[in-house]
């Protein structure tokens, strides 16, 4: 533990005085040139001051005088802004020229985040904030890299949604680092990737991110590694409270989706940069969690894939939860993946975000280390979070147990059961988006008009 934490506050100084030892002959070389133009200033000024010349050469020479003791205040002060300017960029670490010589590896970041605050993951986003946005000013903040996405070789795993969270998102990108020569895939790292010498990456990040976003570990990676591209599987789950829901039923829905097919119907369409809607789903499970509250179970699915399209998850979500409700039969899965049959989205509402979570990034021989001593913090942190988060809940419970059962009218609840099931729409009979195709035809018309 006291061996990692010497290691980062090493780095650190190792990185300030790297940067100020290379700037250090430049600073120098104006110090001494300062010295130089004040000696010569003095030396003039000293034989100006005995000179009997006539009046008018008098003046003469006394304003050449003044111009060359204003010209070397003029150097002086220049000088002086200059040293001050190089040492703002070494205290701020933007000092690129010197950067690019320190030494530098490939990384993989495992990270987890809870969503509800943030606009998705990716910076692309319209809106602000967003997760991936508030680990690059992390990073930038640490001093950890230098140069833009592209000289950084940077790459994530998912882009997921406004709301929706994870535990197991994963970028790669090169980050600074204390060593020199690195041995292969797994580094020189010792069993908790603490006894190599390198920048405990999990500790010093976490020091500076928003409390809802923390770094679980990092692993060394090839340079030809993709966090998106080298992805095995991803990993979902979404969860959901039983209530008076048929289980069994969405079951039987869940196993149609497994394998592959062309999922056009349980997803947003993008037709500008999607063109193939065939995914393999690797599995899909359902099964109760150890939570409950009062007579209700927390349940959850958790869907394995290779990779899934724009809102997917909800989707899929979505139509088991009319199956679960009895509106729908879990034939209609068959249906709406036969785009022979139905080559339109029927309109749906999607299931909420914010039980939705990336529980993981699956890779070929990736594995991330973290600290001894980050992980008992990590693991604190946590720990603090999940009893404020208990508080909340228990406010709440405690504002529900406030109201007396009067004022719950049981007959008017199932009045409106009656007439929601009543004035309910079979998915098959309702109106429908525009098929791919039909999106293909207008993009392609639009972008001629523009030409």
């Amino acid at each position: 533990m006291n061996g990692t934490a010497v290691c980062d506050t090493t780095a650190t100084s190792s990185c300030e005085m790297d940067l100020s030892g290379a700037l250090q002959s430049e600073i120098q070389y104006l110090r001494n040139k300062v010295k130089e133009l004040e000696s010569q200033n003095a030396k003039l000024s000293a034989l100006l001051s005995n000179c009997h010349c006539q009046q008018g050469n008098g003046a003469s020479s006394t304003l050449e005088s003044r111009g060359l003791a204003e010209e070397v205040g003029r150097l002086n002060l220049g000088c002086k802004e200059v040293n001050m300017r190089k040492t703002r960029e070494i205290n701020s670490g933007h000092c690129t020229t010197a950067m690019l010589d320190l030494p530098k590896r490939y990384v993989a970041l495992k990270i987890m985040y809870f969503g509800q605050r943030f606009y998705g993951f990716a910076s692309e986003a319209q809106m602000d904030p967003t997760v991936e946005s508030e680990v690059f000013k992390a990073l930038d903040k640490t001093r950890l890299i230098f140069g833009n996405k592209k000289e950084l070789q940077y790459s994530r795993c998912g882009r997921t949604d406004k709301g929706v969270s994870s535990v197991g998102q994963v970028i790669a990108l090169y980050l600074r680092s204390n060593l020199k020569q690195f041995k292969g895939n797994n580094g020189c790292c010792g069993e908790n990737g603490e006894s190599c010498g390198e920048i405990d990456y999990v500790r010093v990040l976490n020091k500076v991110l928003p409390v809802d976003i923390r770094v679980l570990g990092w692993s060394p990676v090839p340079i030809d590694f993709s966090a998106r591209f080298s992805c095995l599987s991803r990993v979902y789950k979404y969860f959901f409270w039983r209530g008076n829901l048929d289980v069994m039923a969405m079951e039987t829905a869940s196993q149609k989706f497994v394998g592959e097919h062309d999922f056009r119907n349980f997803c947003k369409m993008d037709a500008a940069n999607v063109h193939n809607y065939r995914r393999h789903i690797i599995s899909f499970e359902m099964f109760p969690c150890n939570e409950s509250f009062e007579s209700d179970q927390l349940w959850v699915m958790k869907i394995r894939g290779s990779a899934f399209l724009w809102h997917q998850i909800r989707c899929m979500v979505a139509v088991l939860f009319l199956i679960g409700q009895g509106f729908e039969s879990p034939n209609v899965i068959d249906l709406l993946l036969d785009i022979e049959r139905m080559p339109r989205k029927p309109q749906y509402i999607m299931a909420p975000e914010i039980p939705l979570v990336l529980q993981c990034c699956e890779f070929e021989g990736v594995r991330f280390f973290c600290s001894s001593d980050a992980k008992q913090a990590l693991h604190e942190h946590l720990v603090r979070e999940c009893l404020s988060y208990k508080v909340q809940a228990t406010i709440f419970h405690e504002a529900l147990l406030s109201f007396s059962s009067t004022e719950y009218d049981n007959n008017a609840m199932k009045t409106r059961t009656r007439r929601k099931e009543a004035s309910y729409v079979p998915l098959i009979s309702r109106p429908t988006e525009p098929s791919y195709e039909e999106r293909r035809t207008k993009l392609d018309a639009r972008i001629q008009t523009r030409e």
